[in-house]
């Protein structure tokens, strides 16, 4: 029985990852193009400043801090003062029980361990959405825990922010398991503008439909410049996961990287960038992440694109070990190595399979594996009918998957009215439970209501029904 079962259930996520799995036409090879060496000093005006945010928590989610902690060492390396670098995580990784090198993360097969010396600045229920919010504005007296750490930048500053985790159409997540919306944070970088308190501002984010955080809302002339991993309604994608190519050692049984960002981290770690501009690192980025399949994923950029002439130092700083090293670039090879990446929402999928594939039969670690694989399917199950469900009683079963899926114009918000998407959100969590990080996927839904004029009333009326 114990056989049939995982076999059973072996095949079902085989089933459910094979849309999601896609090859990418690139390699971690690195072909030489020759840049010409730098006869710049070096010299930036102001001071550079840096916030990190892993946005998740839990093993199966590695890659995530995995990828602030690398964007920490890089920027150490680049010269970056830890007086000026701000990192939020949930920091549960390192000493998990599941990591098979305590007190060591990494961030690629053959990577060296990068959790060492990474500030906890706001860590566990300190890596909150206010406190993020008030670190950027640089606003201590609004800070709950954490080291008090703001972003103390003045008018000749430059400020990097990096942000990884899972999103959805006009959220991101942050550990507490808060929604970080799209319009309170371009308010918020709004209100950061008008303090005069920075020169310029570059703003990296790794999630599914990352593009809607800045599409139709960031406006230009806030000297800001933003890159996504996806555009607005397509995911991003684990890397260096198991049972694919390239993986990682056999002990870990979770992706280690996101190609976004190990995209970017990787030509950062091996390039000269006192030469390369953000532009250069857009356009390696968006080749690496690109796709020859359908599922694809599209680097976006957004906000004062004019930005993008800057050279990646003025942000990040840089090694003096590469002043006369060569971009990193890729290039196609055999369809028959050809990386492999995973959608972000599937990524813990893959991560339960590989549990319960490990696990001796009719053990004790079999069934819990089981359970959990259970469990989290069912909970997946659960959100897709009830938001179905409740489509269908507030717009109408014959309009309603037309209605919710609706894409609007490259150029427009998700939604008009913001406080009417809380609402819903927060109506259907009351009635029917966690939406979760997978469940996010279907903010678009929620969103659409909201712009097809349904209210609070009609949507506890009908979340009460679809889920009691």
């Amino acid at each position: 029985m114990a056989a049939q079962v995982t076999t059973m259930i072996t095949t079902i996520a085989l089933i459910a990852l094979s849309s999601v799995i896609v090859e990418s036409r690139i390699t971690t090879e690195e072909f030489k193009t020759t840049f010409k060496p730098s006869t710049s000093n070096g010299k930036v005006e102001g001071t550079r400043w840096a916030v990190l945010v892993a946005g998740s928590y839990g093993y199966w989610n590695y890659r995530h801090q995995a990828n602030v902690c690398h964007a920490y060492q890089l920027l150490r390396r680049g010269g970056l003062k830890d007086e000026n670098i701000i990192v939020f995580m949930f920091d549960d990784i390192a000493f998990n029980e599941e990591n098979p090198r305590p007190g060591v993360i990494i961030n690629r097969p053959d990577g060296s361990d990068v959790y060492n010396g990474v500030p906890k600045d706001y860590t566990g229920e300190d890596a909150s959405v206010d406190n993020l919010f008030a670190v950027i504005l640089g606003n201590k007296t609004a800070l709950k825990g954490g080291s008090g750490k703001v972003l103390n930048s003045g008018p000749n500053d430059h400020i990097f922010i990096y942000y990884g985790d899972h999103g959805g159409p006009g959220i991101l997540m942050m550990p507490t398991d808060e929604e970080l919306y799209a319009h309170d944070l371009i308010n918020v970088l709004k209100k950061k503008h008008s303090s005069g308190t920075y020169k310029s501002m570059v703003i990296y984010v790794e999630a599914c439909e990352s593009g809607s955080m800045f599409d139709g809302l960031l406006p230009k002339g806030l000297n800001i410049y933003a890159t996504t991993a996806a555009n607005p309604n397509e995911s991003s994608y684990g890397y260096y996961c198991p049972g694919m190519y390239p993986p990682p050692p056999e002990v870990y049984n979770t992706c280690l990287g996101d190609l976004y960002s190990i995209s970017w981290l990787e030509d950062s770690d091996l390039s000269n960038l006192r030469d390369e501009t953000l532009r250069k690192q857009y356009e390696v980025v968006k080749r690496r992440t690109g796709y020859s399949s359908s599922s694809s994923s599209h680097v976006m950029q957004y906000g004062d694109i004019n930005i993008s002439k800057d050279k990646l130092f003025i942000y990040m700083g840089a090694n003096p070990d590469n002043e006369n090293s060569t971009s990193l670039g890729y290039r196609s090879t055999s369809p028959t190595t050809h990386p492999q990446a995973v959608n972000q929402r599937d990524a813990s999928i893959l991560y339960l399979n590989e549990k319960l594939r490990a696990a001796p039969e009719g053990t004790e670690k079999w069934v819990k594996a089981w359970n959990d694989f259970s469990k989290e399917m069912a909970h997946r199950s659960h959100v897709d009918r009830s938001v179905q469900a409740i489509g269908e009683l507030v717009i109408g079963a014959k309009n309603a998957a037309e209605v919710m899926r609706a894409v609007r114009p490259q150029g427009q918000p998700l939604v008009d009215d913001w406080d009417c998407l809380k609402t819903l959100v927060d109506i259907y969590k009351h009635h029917c439970g966690s939406l979760s990080r997978y469940g996010i996927k279907h903010m678009r839904a929620f969103a659409n209501m909201c712009n097809a004029g349904v209210g609070k009333d009609q949507m506890a009326w009908a979340a009460a029904k679809a889920c009691t």
